[in-house]
């Protein structure tokens, strides 16, 4: 109902109701990482709720400046609380050309004229502040509801290429940003968690912001964020910038990410501004990583300062988001995928629609609880929508269209490939097929195996690993490499191939025979063992011989590997099916295995675990814990009774007080490099 026909009781009542479920819905995008409506949704609920608060006859409660005020969501359990500076604000977001005609005129009423504006992306990942002292960083946190935010500092230092100390900044220098994932991990990340039977991530930004938000750094570590600033917070003295444009340029020289070239843009007229939206419109889905919309920001600042801001949002600067990338389309039919390691994956097959500029046949449904909890039927109407511009899913039922003789989807009890009874393990969402010789497993396990990571076999796509496998050429992954000799003659007959067109796969696979050790091992499919890992592996072990025979105190011992995983990999070596596998494999590919420098046993440091806290001032956190390991050392990334040195830099904190309450050996950094290059 219109707020204009509504009572002032009804006012109150709905806008008490919509206060909850925005408190509620901030709480799963800012804490939890795991919304449960898109953002257009969300945005819906607030504008009806700012609406219904301008009809008010007083100032209430539930008024407008209360909604209008909120930025985001308190800071979260498990992590520690840090104050900013000065306030995190977000920005007013405008959706329409008029809105956009309607910001340009009013900083034209109120300056007098249109100011020169710098353009730039608006990445949909999670805000965070990083304060540097004297050039060493000295603590990062989010956003949270823009005055405390969450301790990230262990994590933020993980992701790759953030620097733990900047030269030539201000001595107080509180930088702000976006961390955020590709597009290319993303979709990585999800495939490894939905072959362990693990929650997927919705979209990029959740990724981002779960990974980001790990009790865990070393998890962080593992999920390859990126990371750009963007603007500044507290900075003392102050800044010898004058533009926005003369802060992206000075951060860069400081060592810090920014706009990737190309993607920022002076603006001096509404038509600038409308023409830079169209052109990013229409390239978003070229940008490796998720934007949800650009930005516009004046660029002098004496003239942001000039214009203030309100209680929530800056004036001299709005958020134009693109509309939602949703279309409407029918439910063909839900088939069921099984994965390389037994997991089911329903599909929903779909007329096909165009989402966003992309054509749209078919539509994760994630698992039997995401099916079930949205009633998800055969011959529904659906909303659907690319997760993140990445995957298509589907969102939501119309129920009202529903046919009349609509059905629930009923999971198989057994699988559909091989008939073998699906089972679902306590607090996992998946079902999955526990039959190693399921022809459905050995085919997608077939595809990982030839996949970039791991074999990398030019030419031999999945198209060809179906064609073969059905023809029974293929019954484990050794038979790859004897597809020249035992079908040769038969492949060259086959449609679209020939003698050169099979001449070049099989010079591929005989290429592919000479793989590194990390890559083979990483084409074993071990539970949660990515390319990182793998790395890690091989650099431990050395052979293949010896990581078959590793215990879980050895793998223990690495730094990056828990106790889950441990128990996973001898798991594997010890199943009598994975073993022989691996057996079969060997006689036909040459491992390049990596050359392992004799480690001086006589050092300190050899064979102890030690833990970096504080600020390194002469290396960085990953330089330091390189040469620890090269040492014969393992890092940790936590303080415990079984640690043996702490190695103290500047600004060290809740791990240097729990060594002294272990009696843990203290060093500083100092003395680390002392012991650790004697003369």
């Amino acid at each position: 109902m219109p707020p204009d026909r509504m009572a002032q009781s009804e006012i109150k009542l709905e806008l008490k109701e919509l206060t909850k479920k925005l408190d509620r819905y901030d709480i799963e995008y800012y804490q939890n990482a795991a919304p449960s409506v898109t953002d257009a949704e969300y945005d819906e609920l607030k504008d009806r709720a700012l609406a219904l608060a301008e009809k008010l006859s007083a100032p209430d409660l539930f008024g407008r400046s209360s909604i209008e005020g909120k930025v985001g969501a308190a800071a979260a359990r498990g992590f520690r609380k840090i104050g900013h500076p000065e306030p995190m604000l977000s920005l007013e977001k405008i959706h329409t050309d008029g809105e956009l005609r309607d910001f340009t005129a009013t900083l034209e009423k109120e300056l007098g004229r249109l100011p020169e504006l710098v353009a730039d992306l608006k990445i949909d990942g999670l805000s965070f502040a990083a304060l540097y002292e004297n050039g060493s960083l000295k603590y990062a946190a989010t956003r949270g509801d823009g005055r405390v935010g969450e301790d990230i500092t262990e994590n933020i230092k993980t992701i790759s290429g953030f620097p733990v100390s900047v030269n030539g900044a201000p001595a107080t220098t509180e930088v702000r940003g976006e961390v955020y994932m590709m597009k290319d991990e993303f979709l990585k990340l999800n495939r490894e968690l939905g072959e362990r039977g693990e929650k997927t991530f919705a979209n990029p930004r959740n990724a981002a912001a779960g990974s980001l938000r790990q009790l865990d750094p070393e998890i962080t570590r593992s999920r390859r964020l990126a990371y750009t600033v963007y603007t500044w917070g507290n900075v003392e003295p102050a800044p010898e910038w004058s533009t926005q444009a003369g802060f992206y340029g000075r951060a860069a020289e400081m060592g810090f990410s920014t706009w990737p070239s190309g993607f920022t843009r002076i603006c001096r007229s509404y038509d600038d501004l409308l023409a830079y939206f169209k052109y990013i419109e229409a390239v978003r889905h070229e940008i490796p990583f998720d934007i949800d919309g650009v930005v516009y920001k004046v660029n002098d600042i004496a003239l942001q300062k000039k214009l203030g801001s309100i209680a929530r949002a800056p004036k001299w600067a709005v958020a134009h988001k693109f509309p939602p990338q949703r279309a409407i389309t029918l439910v063909r039919a839900i088939v069921l995928q099984i994965g390389r390691t037994g997991v089911m994956t329903p599909v929903a097959e779909l007329d096909p629609v165009g989402v966003g500029g992309v054509m749209v046949a078919r539509a994760t449904l994630h698992n039997e609880d995401y099916i079930r909890t949205r009633d998800i039927r055969p011959g529904d109407m659906v909303y659907i929508e690319r997760a993140g511009d990445v995957i298509p899913q589907v969102v939501g039922v119309i129920v009202e269209k529903r046919p009349h003789d609509s059905r629930p989807f009923e999971f198989p009890e057994r699988c559909p490939a091989c008939g073998a009874g699906l089972e679902r393990k306590e607090g996992e969402a998946a079902l999955k097929c526990p039959n190693p010789d399921c022809p459905a497993v050995l085919r997608e396990y077939m595809k990982y195996f030839i996949s970039r990571d791991a074999f990398n076999i030019d030419g031999m796509g999945d198209a060809l690993v179906e064609l073969f496998a059905d023809k029974g050429w293929l019954g484990t992954p050794a038979d790859i490499f004897k597809l020249e000799k035992s079908h040769g003659a038969q492949i060259e007959q086959l449609d679209g191939f020939g003698s050169k067109s099979a001449a070049n796969l099989f010079a591929s696979i005989e290429k592919s025979r000479d793989i590194s050790l990390d890559k083979f091992i990483y084409a074993l499919g071990i539970s949660g063992v990515g390319s990182a890992t793998s790395i890690l592996l091989a650099d431990k072990f050395g052979d293949i011989g010896a990581l078959m025979g590793a215990t879980i105190g050895s793998l223990l011992s690495i730094h990056g590997i828990g106790e889950i995983m441990a128990r996973d990999i001898v798991a594997y070596f010890a199943n009598p099916e994975k073993s022989a596998l691996v057996e079969s494999l060997l006689p036909q590919v040459r491992i390049k295995n990596p050359e392992l420098e004799k480690i001086d046993e006589s050092n300190p440091f050899f064979g102890k675990t030690v833990v970096f806290t504080g600020t390194m001032s002469r290396l960085g956190r990953r330089e330091a814990e390189a040469k620890a390991r090269s040492m014969g050392a393992s890092p940790a990334s936590s303080v415990s009774k079984k640690t043996d040195i702490v190695i103290a830099g500047a600004e060290a904190g809740s791990k240097l007080e729990t060594a002294k309450k272990f009696g843990v050996k203290i060093i500083d950094e100092d003395e680390f490099l002392a012991l650790a290059n004697p003369e």
